[in-house]
């Protein structure tokens, strides 16, 4: 009717409100962390950092990132990773991008990445004394964050990355290009050291190293997302480290060095097969005091 009060449309929540009934959905789904992955919902729905979200989260939602907020809460109720959803994830320095084709990277391999560094930071073109530069070798790249991370740190050396799936390379790819060091690094489809005839001075490898038993065990995030080539080599979990102990001298210079991540269960086992081949190992523990990374020379 002409002249009559517009209808009542109900207020858009507050992004406060959406975080605090998103909190209580995910307890109930046992997400961990659940008011921590609310927020970082929430910045991901409304394109904002931290400081951007803090200072407007008793602000109303506009009815675009009110959707985009519950499509992505609903995804990460049924425990899809947070990474899968907003499409990256933060390692050490830098933003990578991640798909389901790639390991999630986690905080455990830090270890090793600032490992790698110092030896390649301490194998600069002055210290090696022939006039070449450092090169770096990653056995399994995925999203490319250890090798890139690497490189990123050190301006001076040149990487490769071999992995068997190609669309984990195409991810290391763009990655590559986002950190800005995609004229230093070649990324080939492989498998392990097969058909590799350069030598390396650092090289880093974060294996498949989970039994087949133990995936069961893994979080939802975990078992139902990730690349399973990724996380198990089958019934054994130290398959591939026993495979790669006997053939890792042929891509070696002299004085390299190769780090290789492992299960929380393995550090002893793992530093025994490379020891068994003659190499010297030092072992290096993560913040819980778990071994994690396995350094062979």
């Amino acid at each position: 009717m002409i002249g009559s009060a517009p209808e009542n449309r109900k207020a858009a929540p507050s992004r406060d409100a959406l975080m605090r009934d998103a909190v209580a959905q995910l307890k109930t789904a046992e997400v961990p962390n659940p008011g921590r992955e609310a927020r970082l919902l929430m910045r991901f729905a409304c394109d904002l950092d931290a400081a951007g979200l803090s200072a407007r989260a008793g602000q109303q939602a506009t009815p675009q990132e009110v959707q985009r907020f519950e499509k992505a809460l609903a995804r990460r109720l049924r425990r899809e990773p947070l990474s899968h959803i907003t499409g990256e994830r933060a390692f050490l320095d830098h933003v990578f991008e991640v798909t389901p084709d790639v390991l999630d990277p986690r905080a455990d391999s830090e270890v090793l990445v600032l490992r790698a560094i110092a030896c390649a930071k301490g194998r600069s073109d002055g210290a090696r004394g022939d006039g070449e530069g450092i090169r770096v070798l990653d056995l399994g790249v995925g999203s490319g964050c250890l090798l890139l991370s690497v490189l990123a740190a050190c301006p001076q050396a040149t990487g490769l990355g071999v992995d068997a799936s190609p669309a984990a390379l195409d991810v290391a790819q763009r990655n590559a290009s986002r950190l800005g060091v995609a004229d230093r690094v070649s990324l080939e489809r492989g498998d392990w050291l097969r058909g590799i005839e350069s030598h390396f001075d650092v090289i880093l490898c974060n294996p498949p190293y989970i039994d087949l038993e133990e995936l069961a065990e893994l979080e939802p995030e975990v078992r139902l997302h990730e690349p399973l080539m990724a996380l198990s080599p089958g019934l054994d979990g130290l398959i591939v480290y026993l495979h790669l102990a006997p053939l890792l001298r042929s891509v070696m210079r002299p004085q390299a060095v190769a780090l290789f991540e492992v299960g929380h269960r393995q550090g002893e086992a793992v530093a025994q097969i490379f020891g068994a081949v003659d190499f010297m190992v030092v072992t290096h523990r993560d913040l819980s005091g778990v071994i994690r990374v396995v350094e062979v020379t």
